[in-house]
């Protein structure tokens, strides 16, 4: 047993030597973007009642229309049961609405209501939309520097492989 753990031990590679300060910096970036989208969740429950997944919800429907669950969770990037509790929020606070159009009760869609249709007018431009906006004045090189350091992030966080359908 004592053998394994020394062989083990060999064959671990050695900690990279990288500087305290950018270890520090790297970690209040990330927690600025935890943060902005903190931020942001409360502002829209503070002015509108609703949170970040309801708002994106509501803004699926209102550029695509009518849409399943399931669509919805494809737009929006969130698994269909996730989306279901969504829903129902959005239902009890009346601005979406179950549509049953086929003689399959379980088939439904979902539509905004008048007020649901109002609110995602009105309301703030989900926070990937300033990323968008963001993202259209880098070239494509720093683009790229991006989404390879996200993805290097993700996999030292083991959180690449999450199931978010």
């Amino acid at each position: 047993m004592e053998s394994k753990l020394r062989q083990a031990e060999t064959t671990r590679k050695a900690p990279a030597d990288v500087p305290e300060d950018r270890v520090r910096d790297i970690i209040y970036q990330i927690r600025r973007l935890i943060q902005a989208n903190d931020l942001h969740t409360k502002e829209l429950n503070r002015r509108y009642q609703v949170s970040s997944p309801q708002l994106n919800c509501l803004m699926a429907l209102y550029e695509h229309g009518s849409l399943s669950p399931s669509q919805i969770a494809r737009f929006i990037v969130l698994k269909s049961s996730t989306v279901t509790g969504i829903i129902d929020r959005l239902e009890q606070k009346g601005f979406v609405k179950r549509v049953r159009r086929s003689s399959d009760r379980r088939v439904i869609t979902v539509e905004l209501t008048e007020a649901g249709n109002i609110l995602a007018e009105k309301a703030p431009p989900p926070l990937h939309q300033k990323i968008i906006e963001g993202l259209d004045r880098l070239s494509e090189e720093e683009i790229k520097k991006i989404v390879d350091g996200l993805r290097m992030l993700t996999c030292m966080l083991d959180v690449q492989d999450l199931d978010v359908e």
